[in-house]
C-alpha cells in the first residue's frame, strides 16, 4: 500500500522539502519560490531511505510488467536506484547527463541488454526534462522504458505534457498537493496559505 502522506511528512521532517509561504526561496531559475526540495538529504537517513525503497517497490508490485534492471538519473536519483535494485535483487545501471568526455565515452554506466525491460527512477520531477531525457538514452540503447519512478513531484502542467509527449508512463510517492495538505493537518501552515501554495503551483506550470 502506497503511504504517499507518511513520505511526504517525513521528507518535510528531515528538511528534505521546506515551505516558506512568502515565496522566500529563489530557484537558479530566478523564480521566487514557497518550497525547497533536496531529496539528496534523505541519503543521511537510513530510515526514511528504506521507507522511499519500499515505496517504489510497491509502485513495482502494481504494475502488469516487472522490471529486469533499475536504471538512476545522475545524480540524485543514482542511490535510491541503488537500494532499490538491492532491494529487489535486480542489476542496476545509471545515465550520466552527457556522456563521459574520455574512455568508452559512456552515457549508461553498467551493463544494458537491447529487450530489457527498466525503470527509471530520480529523486524529483519539476518539468520532467531531465527523466525524460535519461528515459530517451536507454530507449536508444534498445531498453524498453516501463516508467519513470520519483520521490516527489511539483504536479506540473507542463510535466504531465512533456511525458504524455514522449509517451514515457511515470509515477511519483508524493507530490505537492499531498504535502500541502499534510501541512495543514499537521498545524504547519493555514488553509488560506495552502490555497496560496497550490495557485503558485498552478501559475507557475501554466508559464
Amino acid at each position: 500500500m502506497l503511504k504517499s502522506k507518511e513520505i511526504a511528512n517525513a521528507l518535510y521532517e528531515i528538511d528534505a522539502i521546506q515551505i516558506r509561504p512568502d515565496r522566500s526561496f529563489v530557484w537558479t531559475s530566478g523564480i521566487h519560490s514557497p518550497i525547497y526540495c533536496d531529496n539528496r538529504l534523505t541519503m543521511s537517513y537510513p530510515k526514511v531511505r528504506k521507507q522511499i525503497a519500499q515505496q517504489f517497490t510497491s509502485l513495482i508490485e502494481q504494475m502488469d510488467e516487472k522490471p529486469d534492471v533499475i536504471a538512476g538519473c545522475a545524480t540524485a536519483g543514482i542511490p535510491h536506484a541503488a537500494w532499490l535494485a538491492d532491494y529487489l535483487d535486480l542489476p542496476m545501471v545509471y545515465v550520466r547527463s552527457k556522456p563521459k568526455g574520455h574512455g568508452k565515452q559512456n552515457q549508461i554506466e553498467g551493463k544494458i541488454e537491447k529487450g530489457d525491460k527498466v525503470i527509471v527512477i530520480e529523486d524529483l520531477i519539476s518539468t520532467g526534462g531531465s527523466s525524460i531525457d535519461s528515459a530517451l538514452v536507454l530507449q536508444e540503447a534498445g531498453a524498453e522504458v516501463l516508467s519513470v519512478l520519483a520521490i516527489f513531484s511539483y504536479g506540473l502542467k507542463k510535466a504531465d505534457k512533456q511525458f504524455k509527449d514522449a509517451n514515457i508512463p511515470f509515477t511519483t510517492i508524493t507530490n505537492f498537493d499531498i504535502l500541502a495538505s499534510a501541512l495543514v493537518d499537521n498545524n504547519e501552515i493555514s488553509e488560506v496559505e495552502k490555497v496560496d501554495l497550490l495557485k503558485w503551483r498552478d501559475e507557475l506550470g501554466n508559464n
